[in-house]
């Protein structure tokens, strides 16, 4: 029975993006919160894929000349693969960090008209304001600083930790899945609980009380933020998972519909 729960609440949080995607179909006052967004998502992704494109470029034109011999050929089809993968790494961190740190005041928009979808609370009582939304943003975005920069130290520190010798390669390697999965649950549903004004330490323990499916609910992110042009729809989809899996937990003022 145990084994059965964790499966279940996994697969509910692994299939929470697909439900949220559902969600804003059947609702198309939220496509216009999350079209931002979404716009943002695009224009970083090609700014952080051009950039990365332009280190690849200087990775190889630096390290690799043609020369004959297998041996050579060898080593220059290892740097490629290595400057491949620093680049990957790197258009990923900066569409995954730079975009939600810049459309972090919307997706704090999304989130609360998801909160009122669901709950049915203050329904249609206060329209879309940019003042509001900009008033709030420097709130907003300060809150997403703290919480990119403490990611980005704890990775970094990753990394040194990767040069031991043996052990560092595998304790990095499974370390640093396991902690990108705990700051997308983290991320996103932060927007629910920073507007109940609930401190980190009542987040930790909503993660660690549901872990199953906070689990799941990062795999599904970091597994759709892979696959290319569908990784756009990833941060709104998200928002809007963790919003209704917030309130299905009990953190929205008002029972939520079952029907929805």
């Amino acid at each position: 029975m145990v084994v059965k729960s964790m499966a279940t609440d996994f697969l509910s949080g692994f299939f929470s993006l697909w439900n949220a995607w559902k969600f804003v179909t059947a609702h198309a006052r939220l496509l216009r919160y999350a079209l931002i967004p979404f716009v943002i998502n695009v224009v970083v992704f090609a700014v952080a894929l051009y950039w990365g494109s332009d280190l690849f470029a200087h990775l190889v034109g630096d390290y690799i000349h043609p020369q004959d011999g297998w041996w050579w050929q060898a080593l220059a089809w290892l740097v490629k693969a290595l400057a491949a993968l620093i680049t990957a790494i790197f258009v990923f961190f900066a569409f995954t960090v730079v975009g939600n740190l810049i459309a972090s005041p919307f997706n704090e928009a999304l989130s609360e008209k998801t909160e009122q979808l669901l709950t049915g609370a203050a329904l249609g009582e206060e329209k879309f304001s940019l003042g509001r939304l900009l008033k709030d943003a420097g709130r907003i975005v300060l809150d997403e600083i703290r919480k990119m920069s403490i990611f980005i130290v704890l990775m970094l520190l990753l990394v040194v930790l990767s040069f031991i010798p043996v052990v560092g390669p595998p304790v990095y390697a499974v370390c640093s899945v396991l902690l990108t999965l705990y700051f997308l649950v983290v991320e996103y549903t932060g927007f629910v609980f920073g507007r109940k004004r609930l401190r980190f330490a009542d987040q930790r323990r909503f993660v660690a009380a549901h872990r199953w499916r906070s689990l799941g609910f990062g795999v599904a992110v970091l597994c759709i933020l892979m696959i290319p042009l569908v990784q756009f729809l990833t941060i709104p989809l998200a928002v809007v998972a963790a919003t209704q899996f917030c309130c299905e937990k009990g953190l929205c003022s008002t029972r939520i519909d079952p029907g929805l």
